[in-house]
């Protein structure tokens, strides 16, 4: 029998629902690695490199949205969401917070294996981003929210994790003032710039990285900032 090729995440606290999907997948072309918690599956999803993720939201320690969003601080693995919550506002939730389809509950297998085949097709040509990040010796474990310089843990409060975090998922890249704030603290401070002045400011301070002569973050005046390449 030939190797399977693709790797599926399935995170679902149901252990029925989980033996059944490593059963019917495991027939096609994949093998399947589990989760019964969020957090669990968030560090699996890290660490195994799954080439697809399903998703029930209904799960017992964080809400499959929360899921999604920590997944998404790193990676653009294909998530398929599979749930019993069947309206419309959680559909329309899900989706925006970066799933890419959502099957409901009670489910046929071939349309699951269709949409997840589909999936793959179109994930070629995406790049899918790495979990850790370096900087010289500043590293950025975006699954573990913990930034470092060599071997000392930097403490970053949330809103200036979020920010470094953007710059780095954009490293060589001009990120806006604009993107930044309405990113980080909401549409509603688009023009707060001195937000944003300060968290870079403090930023920096921690970082040991000097305005004047950047190793890390570069200011673009007027425009917005740069973290150097990774």
């Amino acid at each position: 029998m030939a190797e399977p090729t693709h790797r599926v995440l399935v995170i679902e606290d149901e252990a029925p629902i989980r033996r059944f999907l490593k059963i019917a997948l495991g027939s096609g072309d994949f093998s399947v690695e589990e989760a019964a918690r969020g957090r669990e599956g968030v560090e699996k999803a890290a660490t195994s490199s799954p080439d697809i993720v399903v998703l029930d939201l209904g799960l017992p320690d964080m809400d499959g949205k929360a899921v999604i969003a920590a997944i998404r601080e790193w990676s653009a693995v294909p998530i398929l969401i599979l749930s019993v919550r069947d309206s419309e506002a959680e559909k329309i939730a899900a989706l925006d917070a970066g799933a890419d389809d959502y099957v409901t509950k009670p489910f046929a297998t071939g349309e699951l294996m269709a949409r997840l085949r589909a999936l793959l097709r179109s994930r070629k040509g995406r790049e899918q981003e790495r979990a850790t990040l370096t900087a010289g010796d500043l590293t950025i474990d975006l699954a573990a929210r913990r930034v470092s310089r060599g071997e000392t843990e930097i403490k970053l409060t949330r809103k200036e994790y979020d920010v470094l975090a953007l710059m780095a998922r954009h490293a060589g890249r001009l990120v806006t003032h604009k993107q930044l704030l309405t990113t980080v603290w909401g549409p509603a401070h688009a023009d707060d710039t001195h937000y944003l002045r300060i968290a870079v400011q403090h930023i920096r301070d921690k970082i040991g990285d000097d305005a004047a002569n950047p190793t890390y973050i570069v200011t673009e005046p007027g425009v917005g900032y740069r973290l150097v390449s990774l």
